[in-house]
């Protein structure tokens, strides 16, 4: 039976952090293909090799969490999967520390001292190692009042991202923590490189793929979300694990950028070619000024033709 508790507590799983590019908007779509395989298969284990903020993770542990026999996510961001980590398994530690980070945030009224304490936990951050739950709270505390949510890095793999200048953000949702802290049991966490989930390929397994976006022209990549990037070349090793997906007959759907000129052609529609490519609308949230935050188009790549293979009679 479903109490209201029960209830209450799926409604509070959801994304704990604000992030640039979630996939909040393409959930809808991404809604269909899961109600597509699941017309086939009963339960199904979940994988997510960049997970990021979880925006599809937390959808679909909230809205088909019975469906799901397991998940696995991972990331690539140590301290992002970390945060994770800390939140299964210590959510009450992170509520503490983030708590008094809060606390500590809201005594100063002036933008001049909130920004030098946001500063002040900003080099903290970098510097710490070793406290996953502090290293965690810190994540979050600068997530909340940092520019746009942004989680961006310069070439030594220290977060830069300025302060955000928020009248009254919210630092510390502990429902949220908790609510997350439950549906995350049930769930593995990685860190690792994407292909490493190759293991995970089975007929039951739907795949979720957001890798770093291609970018669409030469001054829109200013977000290095790792150090390391995530290049041509990283896009192409993706496409051959997509193939390994295919080929071992469990379905994949990837969003990405639309680069495409306006007969259609594009990196993607070359790389992907073969596999279903499908536009969809969604609204640029990443610009210094507003009139640059407008409608764009991203792409879902998926392996459709599987469904048809691997229906129920």
């Amino acid at each position: 039976m479903t109490t209201a508790a029960s209830k209450e507590s799926a409604a509070g799983i959801k994304p704990f952090l604000k992030w640039a590019g979630g996939k909040t908007q393409l959930l809808p779509a991404i809604e269909t293909k899961v109600q597509q395989l699941l017309r086939s298969k009963e339960t199904i284990q979940f994988v997510e090799p960049f997970v990021g903020s979880g925006a599809v993770l937390f959808f679909m542990l909230r809205k088909y969490g019975r469906h799901i026999r397991q998940a696995t996510i991972n990331d690539v961001n140590p301290v992002l999967a970390d945060c994770y980590r800390t939140i299964r398994y210590n959510p009450q530690e992170l509520i503490k520390e983030l708590s008094a980070l809060e606390k500590d945030y809201f005594t100063y009224t002036s933008e001049d001292d909130r920004k030098a304490f946001f500063l002040e936990k900003r080099t903290a951050f970098n510097a710490l190692a070793g406290d996953a739950v502090q290293k965690s709270a810190l994540l979050l505390f600068l997530n909340k009042t940092c520019f746009n949510g942004l989680y961006r890095v310069n070439a030594k793999g220290n977060f830069n991202v300025p302060f955000g200048r928020y009248a009254n953000p919210t630092i510390c949702n502990a429902p949220v923590i908790l609510a997350n802290s439950e549906a995350l049991q049930k769930v593995e966490i990685l860190n690792t490189d994407f292909s490493e989930m190759e293991a995970l390929i089975a007929p039951d397994t739907f795949f979720y793929l957001d890798p770093p976006y291609k970018p669409i022209s030469a001054t829109s990549s200013f977000n290095a979300y790792a150090k390391e990037g995530f290049g041509d070349a990283d896009q192409e090793r993706l496409k051959a694990f997509c193939d390994k997906v295919n080929a071992g007959g469990a379905y994949f759907v990837q969003s990405n950028s639309d680069n495409s000129d306006s007969e259609g052609n594009g990196f993607f529609q070359e790389l992907y070619k073969g596999y279903n490519i499908e536009q969809v609308k969604a609204k640029r949230a990443i610009n210094a000024k507003g009139s640059g935050r407008g409608a764009v188009f991203e792409l879902l790549i998926s392996n459709d033709d599987v469904l048809h293979v691997n229906s129920k009679p």
